[in-house]
């Protein structure tokens, strides 16, 4: 059998309006004898307050959405571990939705959250090179109705959010490898169509540029293990004699692309770093652990997630700190190791 608010509030002796203050969180609420009586019926007939009922009550729903492209992506598991660490102590809970990197999905999710009432959006994960009039009149609305709307990676306008310096930091990796004596590079990137994507390629090539490089080649996949590992097979397969003249160095647009591209080395018998350094993109957490060590761009990803939880609680899309920049920085580990022939 349901119970209703009805029955809570029959075997508390009160009217179903004085049980729901007591409930659903209306700051009207009636002197402490009878809300321990409500509160005590509720727990005995097993009622649970209707969040609906709450969020009417509250003015608010106590939720935040938060839509990422991949949750088995560990960038995205790590920056959600953040948003919510961000939020603690604020009442507020989280709602996640996954897209698997489809603008339709994310949209679809927006709308949802909007429908849902809740107090704020993150959204986390790569903005599309088409300019996504859809999702920022959507967002727009949102905002103008009180939400607030924090995004990871690139903001949208009028928007807070966290802008990753992906292209100075990709640049920042090349001169270090350029240092370490690396001159023959594969770039080997993900979906042409996102913004990640195209300035993590820019700063590839520029640090190139800067030293007089050409790459040996610049190979689109998918930005996933899969991506990477079905690109680099294809690759290993189609250009066997630029092995044969030295090592080579795979820049990955990603950490996840960079650990499918180390096991199609590896299943071509080759050897890291020996035949192929190799180096990602993100610094998720298993990085250091594997053997070799890869290395990659560190990115707090944690601490973004937090901080986009703090700017949600804090942020005024209007206060001329709506943007903060996260700078990333290359670590160098084993797996690019010069080893000349």
């Amino acid at each position: 059998m349901v119970v209703r608010l009805a029955d809570v509030a029959q075997a508390a002796g009160v009217s179903s309006a004085t049980a729901s203050r007591v409930l659903n969180g209306s700051a009207r609420v009636p002197a402490e004898d009878i809300a321990g009586r409500v509160r005590a019926a509720a727990e005995r007939l097993g009622y649970f307050p209707n969040a609906q009922a709450q969020a009417l009550a509250r003015s608010s729903a106590g939720l935040v959405g938060l839509i990422v492209h991949d949750i088995a992506d560990p960038y995205f598991s790590s920056i959600a571990h953040g948003v919510q660490h961000g939020l603690r102590g604020s009442g507020l809970r989280v709602m996640l939705s996954s897209t698997d990197r489809d603008g339709e999905t994310e949209l679809e999710a927006v709308r949802a959250f909007m429908s849902y009432r809740t107090d704020g959006i993150v959204l986390a994960g790569s903005r599309g090179l088409d300019g996504e009039a859809e999702l920022a009149a959507a967002l727009a609305m949102y905002q103008k109705n009180g939400g607030k709307v924090v995004v990871v990676g690139q903001p949208l306008p009028d928007t807070l959010g966290l802008y990753v310096d992906n292209r100075g930091a990709a640049t920042r990796l090349v001169r270090g490898l350029v240092e370490l004596g690396h001159r023959r590079f594969v770039i080997l990137m993900g979906d042409a169509q996102l913004k990640t994507i195209e300035e993590r390629k820019a700063g590839f090539l520029e640090g190139l540029a800067e030293a007089g490089i050409e790459p040996l080649a610049v190979l689109l996949g998918v930005f996933t293990r899969d991506g990477g590992l079905e690109t680099m097979t294809r690759h290993l397969e189609e250009s066997a004699s630029d092995l044969g003249q030295g090592q080579i160095c795979v820049l990955a647009a990603n950490d996840v692309m960079a650990l499918g591209a180390l096991t199609a080395i590896r299943r071509a018998g080759l050897r890291v770093p020996q035949d192929v350094a190799l180096a990602g993109f993100d610094d998720i957490s298993t990085l250091e652990d594997m053997v070799p060590s890869i290395t990659t761009v560190h990115l707090p990803l944690d601490e973004m997630g937090e901080r986009a939880g703090r700017m949600l609680l804090e942020g005024d899309a209007d206060s001329g700190d709506d943007v903060q920049v996260v700078a990333g920085e290359p670590v160098f580990r084993e797996s690019t190791v010069f080893c000349p022939r």
